[in-house]
């Protein structure tokens, strides 16, 4: 499959008759069917192919990061806590993934048959409308700016804006209503200590209503295009993976730019955290308006932070010591001091509730 670029360049750069949105009467409109990106693959279809691809791919990545220990001192909770607080296998999680994949694209393979398909054509009778309501004295070239680039860049600030919205409410619904936690939001709890390929680890009732329906409601709404659903899609699973991806690397851009980060969800799916930041994927406002934002957050940031580098220097010292002698017994030594470490601190918190949802169930709610 070839990239046809030539098709879609031209989108990019002013039409050279870009004039005819200056005259009295609107511009005729020859509607055709648009190019897709990838030659032979629609664009509706690569929209429901590039978050399953993207969620694997960079879910790997953070896999192949905790295998090989690349970035054992951005760690937010030491490797052995996963294997101790998890009650989840790695193999099950991947199970629901796919599922909830296959649910997903199901669903998204029926919306796109339904759909009209994407034309072009059309552009500048678009742009002469709004001319229309803004003053003589716009350059047309600011019109076409707005249209090609300010529009679908409000429209999609918009989209993200309603995921939020109903991920917050319908989130937060699920840990209120006890029926509904047990039966279904409990499951994404049974990781206490999240790790990418967990980040779509849900009932699948809850999957659909959470994820699938929630981001093609906010699709649906602003009337995103093909192509800025393949972003939006695309965008969001990334930013959750990123989520449950548990490091916190320096120079991700996820982190950097979004308050809600791997630390600030790692904190929810503590057992004393369990209450607080709700907010999902992207922005922590729904948490700030309604008092559910964890007050300590950058206390425990600091404080994993610190555990983390302690960890890191004694992962150093025992590999340097498993190098020098009998790289087995370095291993050995290694983890049994890591364990028993993690052991003390965690004691009192595992003895207080089996799993989250039995804490769940004695809360006053």
């Amino acid at each position: 499959m070839n990239f046809s670029f030539v098709d879609t360049l031209g989108g990019y750069l002013p039409p050279q008759n870009i004039s005819l949105i200056s005259q009295v009467h609107p511009p005729p409109t020859f509607t055709q069917l648009k190019p897709s990106l990838i030659e032979g693959l629609p664009d509706g279809i690569l929209a429901l192919i590039a978050p399953v691809v993207a969620y694997w791919t960079y879910s790997s990545f953070f896999h192949i990061i905790d295998v090989y220990e690349l970035a054992e001192k951005y760690r937010i909770h030491p490797s052995e806590e996963e294997l101790s607080r998890n009650k989840v296998t790695l193999r099950q999680v991947v199970y629901d993934v796919i599922l909830q994949h296959i649910i997903q694209t199901v669903v998204g393979y029926v919306v796109y048959r339904i759909d009209p398909p994407s034309t072009i054509g059309h552009e500048l009778n678009f742009m002469w409308h709004m001319r229309q309501w803004l003053p003589s004295f716009v350059p047309n070239v600011v019109v076409w700016f707005m249209y090609t680039y300010l529009w679908p860049t409000f429209r999609l600030v918009a989209a993200i804006c309603i995921i939020d919205t109903w991920q917050y409410w319908l989130h937060r619904y699920m840990h209120t209503n006890k029926t509904l936690y047990k039966r279904f939001h409990s499951r994404h709890h049974r990781l206490y200590v999240p790790y990418a390929y967990g980040a779509l680890y849900n009932d699948p009732v809850e999957g659909f209503l959470l994820d699938t329906l929630g981001t093609g409601v906010a699709g649906i709404i602003t009337q995103l295009s093909a192509r800025e659903s393949i972003f939006l899609y695309t965008f969001a699973t990334m930013k959750t993976v990123d989520d449950h991806c548990g490091y916190r690397l320096p120079y991700d851009l996820f982190q950097i730019i979004f308050p809600n980060n791997s630390v600030y969800h790692d904190i929810h799916h503590q057992i004393w955290g369990i209450k607080h930041n709700f907010s999902q994927p992207f922005f922590t406002i729904w948490d700030r308006m309604f008092k559910t934002e964890y007050e300590f957050v950058e206390e425990y940031r600091s404080e994993q932070h610190q555990i983390t580098l302690e960890k890191y220097r004694l992962f150093l010292k025992n590999r340097k010591a498993a190098k020098s002698k009998n790289p087995k017994i370095g291993l050995e030594a290694s983890t049994s001091v890591q364990v028993s470490e993690i052991r003390v601190n965690q004691d009192m918190e595992e003895s207080t509730s089996e799993d989250t949802l039995e804490f769940e169930e004695k809360k006053d709610i």
